[in-house]
């Protein structure tokens, strides 16, 4: 039968395992952008003198003193209480809780491009600052608390939105989107029937259209949005100014959100899925996966988050988090049909080296849905991996090199094989198309044995390794020090380490040393894999009775 597992995810595959293996029991799928939080700012006047040039130029202000750039603030705080009573929407302080659950009453009945709601909230912002005296003064951007503005607007063509404004010179500002909305509206233009469940889609009469949509958006969409309400909301300049002065925001992406929505026919099958995905990420769903899931290197340099956790076990969907650099990557359940993947990021340059600015959007839109296809990918190879016995049996045999020299077999239960494997697995997507060093491995293979140098040298670790070599899983760059775990490889690292954590371990520690503590736990309170791990236990129980086997 041999290995039953696809090779690491091309980005040009149409699916991935995990759906083709699950698709019989999926009404549709669908990924597009979800939250998308823009960071707008003049970039000409993040340079002081830009700033005097342009107020002697086009105000005929000089010197800029403290005074000037308290009256600009002033004048746009007179403007908003104006522009408030206006439009009949009162300013509102910031509310407990989330923003966006106290400003959902007021979209119930928005019409297009109205202004719902303006919250003012004391946020963080950088402004310019004058320092000096008398006539002497010199500018300066300085990191600052500051009272801003949150204007929420039932945008023409995106719905929902908000456009965070900052009072105090040179303006800088936050445009939050949201593509469902957008899809909606998209939606509602083109005829197709759908039924919306917040920022999810339970129903849509053309799934094909749906995506095409969603792989529509363009960069220009976003600007243009966010253009017309930035010019309505920051009056201080004037359409002169704005034609000849370059005091046009420029755009990039301070957070974003891209998801994966598989959309299943019946609550029981996703539900059933849900509990072998927390089950299975217990021990194997660990850091020793997410260089493969975010295609970047994780080097001894490396000084981001890196961890997995299962978070909110307390409620009745609960989250798979993966955390890499700024940005993580977060599997739940939502609205009881919906099996959510979603990877987000508040610095798009550090965690996937693409460029901040809002025009880069496709080659982003191809990252984040890459890393989708990965971290679904892992999933499956997780949840099935098969290995037919005869490759298993070879592998725990002795290889005889064309020298004669013999290399020993691997076995199941061997610690530093063990750790070794486990640190291969965290840079499993250099399987593709990166390469490592032993000193690269040293440092978690200690980790995981919870050994010191002195006890694990490092000329063990490439012992170690040298033997995974014999039997093809790694193999060695010619004319370097380097090495590459092979698709092969991955897969075969990754049956072993679910035979000793999934089977062996546990079996074993249950039968010679139980936890007296579990047999007071209620059997409804017992998760579906340790009921399995018990009804094991009492079948090796009651095989030892029968064949007339007794404890000495």
């Amino acid at each position: 039968m041999g290995v039953c597992s696809k090779d690491l995810t091309p980005l040009e595959d149409p699916m991935n395992a995990f759906y083709e293996h699950h698709k019989d029991n999926i009404r549709f799928a669908y990924r597009c952008f979800d939250r998308i939080l823009l960071h707008a700012t003049i970039q000409p006047f993040q340079q002081e003198q830009r700033a005097v040039g342009f107020f002697w130029s086009y105000r005929q202000i000089y010197p800029v003193s403290r005074q000037v750039l308290r009256d600009i603030a002033t004048q746009y705080h007179n403007w908003a209480k104006n522009r408030s009573q206006k439009w009949g929407v009162p300013i509102q302080e910031d509310p407990p809780g989330r923003r966006d659950d106290f400003v959902e009453r007021y979209f119930r009945r928005a019409q297009a491009d109205q202004v719902v709601a303006i919250i003012k909230a004391r946020e963080p912002a950088t402004i310019m600052t004058a320092i000096g005296k008398d006539d002497r003064w010199h500018l300066e951007m300085k990191r600052r608390w500051v009272e801003q503005y949150n204007f929420y607007v039932q945008d023409s063509r995106w719905g929902q939105m908000f456009v965070r404004v900052c009072p105090y010179f040179p303006f800088s500002a936050r445009v939050c989107l949201n593509q469902h909305y957008w899809l909606a509206l998209r939606m509602q233009k083109e005829g197709i029937r759908f039924q919306q469940c917040a920022n999810a889609f339970l129903q849509c009469s053309d799934p094909e259209a749906l995506q095409k949509l969603a792989d529509s958006l363009q960069a220009d969409e976003m600007i243009s949005c966010a253009q017309k309400w930035l010019t309505h909301f920051i009056p201080f300049f004037t359409s002169e100014e704005r034609k000849h002065a370059g005091v046009q925001h420029r755009l990039f992406f301070a957070q974003v959100e891209y998801c994966d929505n598989l959309i299943f026919r019946r609550r029981a099958a996703v539900d059933a899925l849900e509990q072998r995905l927390l089950d299975a990420n217990r021990t194997i769903g660990q850091p020793n996966k997410l260089t493969l899931i975010f295609g970047r290197r994780v080097t001894r340099r490396y000084g981001g988050k890196l961890q997995t956790v299962i978070e909110d076990l307390n409620l009745s969907n609960p989250v798979i988090r993966s955390h890499y650099r700024k940005g993580f990557l977060k599997q739940y359940v939502r609205d009881r049909f919906i099996l959510r993947t979603e990877t987000a990021t508040n610095n798009i340059s550090t965690d996937y080296g693409i460029g901040k600015a809002v025009e880069n959007l496709p080659q982003l839109r191809q990252r984040l849905s890459g890393i989708i296809d990965r971290y679904l990918e892992v999933q499956q190879d997780i949840l099935e991996t098969f290995v037919d016995r005869e490759q298993l049996h070879q592998l725990t045999q002795p290889t005889i090199l064309p020298n004669g020299r013999r290399i020993p077999g691997l076995k199941l239960d061997q610690p530093r094989q063990l750790a070794l494997m486990h640190s291969l697995l965290r840079f499993c997507y250099l399987a593709a198309e990166g390469t490592f060093t032993t000193r690269d491995l040293y440092p978690q293979t200690l980790q995981a044995l919870q050994m010191t140098p002195g006890q694990y040298k490092l000329a063990s670790l490439r012992y170690d390794l040298w033997k995974l070599r014999a039997k093809g899983l790694v193999e060695k760059i010619a004319h370097s020090r380097r090495y590459r775990l092979l698709a092969h490889g991955y897969q075969i690292c990754l049956v072993f380490l679910k035979l000793y954590e999934k089977i062996y371990a546990p079996l074993t520690a249950a039968i010679l040393q139980p936890f007296a503590a579990d047999q007071s736990i209620p059997k409804e309170k017992i998760t579906a894999l340790d009921r399995r791990y018990t009804a094991v236990i009492q079948a090796l129980d009651d095989l030892v009775d029968v064949v007339g086997l007794k404890a000495a």
